[in-house]
């Protein structure tokens, strides 16, 4: 494969990925096919921030230290699980994009294996018709 040839596959390449903005990612996450990983995000997260709001009031309502331990915990623990949620639906966001650029690669690696086979062809038919 000739260098021009080369640098024109990684050109048509950048200029696909251009098309993965966050908005076109956001818009697959709330497609309709999407729609019950959106729900189980949402409703989870909605959860654990009620859960955190709840901990919350009830730590400051409590005199005792043992269940300001307890009711502090709890927090950490839901503040923790909404942030696991929103790194969950990031990697939903990015599946997509993921699963295409590894059709991209895979058909650049068809294409590069097409080349190379017919080079080897033909330097095998040009040694062929040195010999006779």
């Amino acid at each position: 494969m000739e260098k021009k040839e080369m640098q024109t596959m990684m050109e048509d390449l950048y200029r696909e990925s251009e098309e993965d903005t966050i908005w076109a990612m956001a818009s697959e996450f709330y497609s309709r096919r999407m729609l019950t990983t959106t729900i189980f995000v949402w409703l989870m997260a909605i959860i654990f921030l009620a859960g955190s709001v709840c901990c919350i009031v009830l730590f400051f309502g409590t005199e005792q230290t043992q269940y300001q331990i307890l009711y502090a915990s709890i927090f950490i623990l839901c503040v923790g699980c909404i942030g696991l949620m929103k790194i969950f639906a990031w990697e939903m966001f990015h599946k997509n994009s993921i699963k295409r650029e590894i059709k991209r690669l895979e058909i650049r690696i068809a294409q590069l294996t097409r080349t190379i086979q017919d080079l080897h062809d033909k330097r095998d038919d040009d040694s062929m018709n040195v010999i006779t």
